[in-house]
């Protein structure tokens, strides 16, 4: 009895434990529970905190901002005081001015009536003076075209004496080339005679008959000779006789060239009088030269005179002040062309550096974008079994360009990945994953379910890409497939074997091969 008691008193023992331990796993789950509530609460407070701390940073920003106004509006406000004082001064210094320049304007006034009169009278002695000096500049323009045409002419009449002379030279070298023709003639027939009478009587016959043509042929030769002698002669005739007239016609031409000469130094000397006369007046030759025209009229003139007289009178009384007004403005334009010279120093500093870093970023970018684009195209037919891929990008500046992806796996023409089915879809995600791996490799890669919606051919195929990949990079995955489970060197489970209640499992695939073998 005593043994079956202990039996009972241990029975009722452990139920009041396992009593007990239902009490402890409810406590602990409300536990549980509370540290969840806690949880997330703290994160609601971080997460308020860090609104609080944007705002705050918000707030500082914008308070910086308003100190910065404030300090160019008193700036402002300090320029805009400063003027107010300088320009009240001003205004005292114009109004004590003003009499002065009132004054200055009567004096004036009955200074440019005297000077008036006196402008009305030399402006009618430049009248008269500019009549006379257009006419002799007519004169004198005429002179010249007619000694032009002089000139003209006694030079063709030098270039005729020439070719005469020329004619004649060349006629007296004919005549002495005709003269020593003939001498030779002459001699060659006193030579023939000779040896006509040394000939023997038995050959003198044979001869004779050579002898005679060959004089027959010198005598015509000598006949033409003579006959060109006399034309040369005859023409040396008519050069001279041709010559004397030229000499006789040139005569008068260069009495008129004297002539002409005489009258351009004349109208010389009226010129020189008009330009002594327009300098004692105090004219600008220059400017009225550029402004004067053949077509203007005295009358023309004189209105002008009369509108600039206006014009002068209209402009008022001098101000004195204009110096130092100018003197101010140049120094506030000196100081704000050192501000403007800071500022493009600035801008062009910035623009330097923006051209820069712009330059380095198309050429990283462009560098990333092709190495990628290598081992995508490199990637993407092993994943599918052959078939091409590439990255295209889809605007002309690389820094504001898309990217598209242009797939076509084995078997298929279409361009673009829109047209591929789930599972392409992942694989040609997968290994535009993979060649940025490759680019630069992670210390580790998370793939939630990427095997769901590919099948067992491509599934083998991205186990064997994920086993390749994995001498980098360690990669977890999450999976449901067994082909996808044999290839993992571990496997974690998780179960729930009571309600509410989870429960890891790990498994090392080759201990758990080994024991499998034991």
């Amino acid at each position: 009895d005593a043994e079956q008691d202990g039996m009972l008193a241990r029975q009722h023992e452990i139920e009041n434990i396992g009593k007990q331990l239902k009490a402890q796993a409810l406590l602990a789950d409300e536990a549980r529970a509370r540290a969840v509530r806690a949880d997330a609460a703290v994160s609601d407070l971080a997460r308020r905190l860090q609104d609080a701390r944007g705002r705050v940073a918000t707030l500082q920003r914008e308070e910086h901002a308003l100190q910065i106004e404030v300090l160019k509006q008193s700036e402002i406000e300090a320029r805009f005081n400063q003027r107010s004082g300088q320009i009240a001064d001003d205004l005292s210094e114009i109004a004590a001015q003003e009499a002065e320049q009132r004054q200055a304007q009567a004096e004036s006034e009955q200074e440019f009536e005297q000077l008036d009169l006196e402008l009305a009278e030399l402006q009618e002695a430049h009248e008269d003076g500019q009549t006379a000096f257009l006419e002799q500049e007519q004169a004198l323009v005429r002179a010249r075209d007619h000694l032009r045409e002089l000139e003209r002419s006694a030079q063709e009449a030098q270039f005729a004496e020439r070719a005469q002379r020329s004619r004649i030279e060349e006629l007296r070298r004919t005549m002495a080339t005709a003269a020593t023709q003939a001498e030779q003639v002459g001699a060659t027939l006193a030579q023939a005679r000779l040896e006509l009478e040394a000939l023997e009587s038995g050959t003198a016959h044979e001869g004779l008959q050579e002898l005679l043509d060959r004089r027959t042929t010198q005598e015509v030769a000598l006949s033409d000779a003579r006959h060109e002698l006399d034309q040369v002669a005859q023409q040396l005739r008519a050069a001279e006789e041709a010559r004397m007239g030229s000499e006789r016609s040139l005569q008068p031409q260069r009495d008129r060239i004297t002539e002409m000469q005489l009258k351009e130094q004349a109208a010389r000397l009226n010129q020189e009088q008009f330009a002594e006369a327009l300098a004692a007046t105090g004219a600008d030759e220059a400017a009225l030269a550029e402004k004067l025209d053949p077509e203007l009229k005295p009358q023309y003139l004189q209105a002008e005179v009369t509108r600039l007289t206006n014009a002068i009178s209209g402009l008022g009384a001098v101000n004195l002040a204009a110096v130092d007004e100018l003197a101010q403005a140049t120094e506030r334009k000196r100081f704000l062309d050192s501000q403007n010279a800071d500022l493009n120093e600035a801008i062009n500093t910035l623009e330097d550096a923006i051209g820069r870093i712009d330059r380095e970023t198309r050429d990283l970018l462009q560098d990333t974008f092709d190495r990628v684009n290598g081992h995508f195209s490199e990637l993407f037919p092993i994943l599918f079994g052959g078939g091409n891929a590439r990255l295209v990008m889809t605007g002309d500046e690389i820094l504001d360009a898309g990217v598209q992806v242009m797939a076509q796996p084995p078997g298929k023409k279409n361009a673009t990945i829109h047209l591929l089915s789930g599972g392409e879809k992942a694989l040609t995600a997968t290994a535009l994953v993979f060649s940025m791996f490759r680019l630069n490799p992670a210390p580790f890669c998370l793939l939630d379910e990427v095997d769901a919606p590919l099948d067992d051919a491509n599934t083998e195929r991205f186990c064997r890409m994920v086993k390749r990949m994995s001498e980098h990079t360690q990669f977890l995955f999450i999976s449901h497939n067994k082909i996808a489970m044999e290839m993992a060197s571990q496997l974690i489970g998780v179960t729930m074997q009571e309600q509410g209640v989870s429960r890891i499992v790990a498994v090392d695939m080759e201990s758990a091969a080994d024991l499998a073998a034991a």
